[in-house]
C-alpha cells in the first residue's frame, strides 16, 4: 500500500489539474459562444450567395466556360485539413488527420498530392509526410478573419486556374451542437453545382443584372468560393471550442470521480498506520508487564 506522503502528493496533483481543466472549459464556453455566433451568421449569407449565383449560372450560356468549374483528369490534388492550434480537445484533431489519411488512401491512391494545413496541428502532422507541403497559412487562427483566410482561399483558386491542380479538396469540421462535430471531406474545386430542394426547384428569381450576366458571375464566382473557404474555417473554429469544452468538462468529472477515491485511499491508508501504532504499543506494554 502507498504511504500518506505519496498518496497525499498525488491529491494535491490531481486537485490542481481539476483547477485547470475547470478554467479551459471556462475559457472555452466564452470562445464558443463568440465562433458559434459568427457561424450561425455567416450560414445564411453563404447559402444565399450560392443560390444567388446557381440561379443566374443556369441560365448563362457562358457558365460552362467558367475556369473554376471546369472539370478534368484528376492527377493533381490539393487537400486542406482543418485542425486546431491547440491539443486537449478529444479527437478533434486526430479524426480530421484520419479523414485526410482515408481520402488519400481510397479517392487519391497514385495522385500527386499537395497538402495545404490550416492549424499547426495538421501541420506538424504532415510535414513528417513525403507530401508536397504548403506552410504559408496554417497559422490563420492566431489571427482568425476574413482577410487571413482569403488568403489560403485565393492560393488554391490560382493553384485550380493556372493548371497546378486538378481538383482541391477541403477536410473539417462541421459544427452542429456542443458535443457533436461532423467530419467533412468536400469538394471545393471545380465547383459543384449543390442540388436544390423540391420547394427551391419550382420557384426561379428572374434578376435584372448589371451591367451583364457574365460580368455579375465573373464577380461573384470568386467571392463565392472565399465565402465557402471561410465558412469551413470558421466551422472548424466553433468545433473545436466545443470539442474542448466537452473534454475539460469530462476531465473534470473524471479528475472528482479519481479524488474520491485517492481520498479514500489516504483515510484507508491512515487508518492502518493508527492501528499499527496501537497494536505496537499493546504490544510493547504486555511486553513490559510480562517482564
Amino acid at each position: 500500500m502507498a504511504n500518506l506522503k505519496e498518496v497525499k502528493q498525488r491529491i494535491n496533483s490531481v486537485v490542481s489539474t481539476q483547477q485547470i481543466t475547470k478554467a479551459m472549459k471556462m475559457v472555452s464556453a466564452a470562445k464558443l459562444r463568440r465562433a458559434q455566433d459568427r457561424i450561425i451568421q455567416m450560414r445564411p449569407y453563404s447559402q444565399k450567395l450560392t443560390n444567388i449565383l446557381n440561379n443566374v449560372s443556369a441560365a448563362s450560356e457562358g457558365a460552362a466556360d467558367i475556369v473554376y468549374a471546369q472539370k478534368r483528369e484528376v492527377n493533381k490534388v490539393l487537400l486542406v485539413p482543418v485542425t486546431s492550434d491547440k491539443g486537449l480537445c478529444g479527437a478533434f484533431n486526430s479524426n480530421i488527420i484520419k479523414a485526410t489519411n482515408a481520402a488519400i488512401r481510397e479517392q487519391f491512391e497514385g495522385k500527386e498530392i499537395s497538402i495545404l494545413p490550416i492549424g499547426k496541428k495538421a501541420f506538424e502532422t504532415f510535414k513528417k509526410r513525403e507530401f508536397t507541403l504548403i506552410d504559408q497559412f496554417y497559422g490563420v487562427f492566431s489571427d482568425l478573419s476574413f482577410d487571413v483566410v482569403r488568403e489560403a482561399a485565393e492560393f488554391a483558386m490560382k493553384g485550380f486556374a493556372s493548371g497546378e491542380y486538378d481538383q482541391v479538396v477541403l477536410v473539417y469540421n462541421e459544427f452542429k451542437n456542443v458535443a457533436t462535430q461532423i467530419i467533412r471531406t468536400e469538394q471545393f474545386l471545380p465547383m459543384a453545382k449543390e442540388e436544390a430542394n423540391q420547394e427551391e426547384v419550382t420557384v426561379e428569381t428572374d434578376y435584372i443584372l448589371e451591367p451583364s450576366r457574365a460580368y455579375i458571375i465573373e464577380e461573384l464566382v470568386p467571392t463565392s468560393l472565399k465565402i465557402q473557404f471561410y465558412k469551413a474555417v470558421l466551422e472548424s473554429n466553433a468545433s473545436e471550442h466545443g470539442a474542448r469544452m466537452t473534454a475539460m468538462d469530462k476531465a473534470t468529472e473524471n479528475a472528482g470521480e479519481l479524488l474520491k477515491e485517492l481520498r479514500l485511499m489516504y483515510n484507508r491508508t491512515r487508518q492502518a498506520a493508527i492501528t499499527n501504532e496501537i497494536l505496537e504499543i499493546v504490544a510493547g506494554a504486555n511486553a513490559l508487564e510480562g517482564s
